[in-house]
């Protein structure tokens, strides 16, 4: 992890239109040595060739591809937290990596219900969704999803903020709580309009979902609310994506002593559950993970958002593998 923070370190000080433009000079430190024949030596940090290797194998292995990031949690929050993420963003894009955002923001959205005195409370981790709470969610989030766009293109990136509503992107009818509670208008994604998803990235856009979806046939006018992580999943899966990585405020997957499972295969996750190892919070994070692999996603990324360029560390730190850091959460396979 110390020796690719160097090469990440390289990527995020630099401006990207030139970062990674041919350079005439092998400059890397601003405090040069000299021979005695005037050559100038610089000083290159100790490991960086192999950090940046690894990082060339990872980029060889994604050029070209998508991956989705489910951005929420501390990484959201944190002012400098989310510069860095949507540095890594930017950067991902200037490697040649499609990027798509799907993101959250239920801070944000208790903090405007309370504004207007709008009541919500929560029923088996997710929000009861009337109408209001809906049309405040919906505010709140816009503005987050504009914030978050804004921020990319700052660093040299291209996003676009767009909502699941917007050419009908997260086509929903209403979830059915497992306990027969009656959540309003909580959504399940039906259909992902992949094809107005693969036109932004074609002309290389980083799309930033707002979760907020739309009803078919004759509630085609109604408002969804969705989970975020549950949006993420189905548009990695529908979009085939080579990762998808769930940003969240906690280490990964971790074992009865508290130690880290850095990868878990889909059956490994059902045993855990069964086992009680994986439980509470824990259990629909897997499941959104898994339901993605089995969508066709290669991998994903159980990924703590506390790490500073957590995204850049887990989808460069793999090198050709693509597997992750090995220390930023869980990667949950086949």
């Amino acid at each position: 992890m110390k020796l690719l923070s160097v090469v990440i370190s390289a990527l995020v000080a630099l401006p990207l239109a030139s970062a990674f433009a041919p350079h005439t000079s092998s400059k890397v430190s601003s405090s040069p040595t000299w021979t005695s024949s005037s050559t100038r030596l610089y000083e290159v940090p100790q490991g960086f060739d192999m950090s940046a290797l690894t990082t060339a194998g990872a980029v060889r292995s994604l050029a070209g591809q998508t991956i989705v990031v489910k951005y929420g949690g501390n990484a959201m929050t944190s002012d400098e937290l989310k510069d860095k993420f949507c540095q890594d963003v930017a950067a991902l894009q200037a490697l040649g990596i499609r990027v798509v955002v799907v993101h959250g923001g239920g801070p944000m959205i208790n903090k405007l219900l309370e504004k207007v005195g709008v009541e919500s409370r929560f029923e088996g981790g997710m929000r009861v969704s009337s109408k209001e709470v809906v049309e405040v969610a919906e505010m709140a989030l816009n503005s987050v999803n504009k914030e978050i766009a804004s921020l990319i293109n700052s660093h040299n990136g291209m996003a676009i903020g767009i909502s699941g509503r917007d050419g009908s992107l997260l086509k929903c009818t209403k979830e059915i709580n497992k306990d027969g509670i009656d959540l309003g208008n909580v959504g399940k994604v039906e259909e992902v309009n992949t094809e107005l998803l693969e036109d932004l990235l074609d002309i290389g856009v980083c799309p930033v979902v707002c979760p907020i979806g739309t009803g078919m046939g004759d509630e085609k006018t109604v408002a969804y609310n969705v989970n975020a992580d549950v949006a993420a999943g189905r548009i990695a899966g529908e979009l085939r994506a080579a990762r998808v990585l769930f940003l969240t405020d906690i280490a990964g997957v971790l074992n009865k002593d508290k130690q880290l499972f850095t990868s878990l295969s889909c059956d490994d996750i059902d045993k855990l559950i069964d086992d009680e190892t994986i439980t509470g919070g824990m259990i629909p994070k897997v499941s959104y993970a898994t339901s993605a692999v089995k969508l066709g996603v290669k991998g994903a990324f159980i990924t703590d958002g506390r790490v500073p360029h957590a995204l850049l560390k887990e989808v460069l730190g793999g090198g050709s593998s693509g597997m992750g850091s090995g220390e930023g959460g869980t990667v949950v396979t086949l």
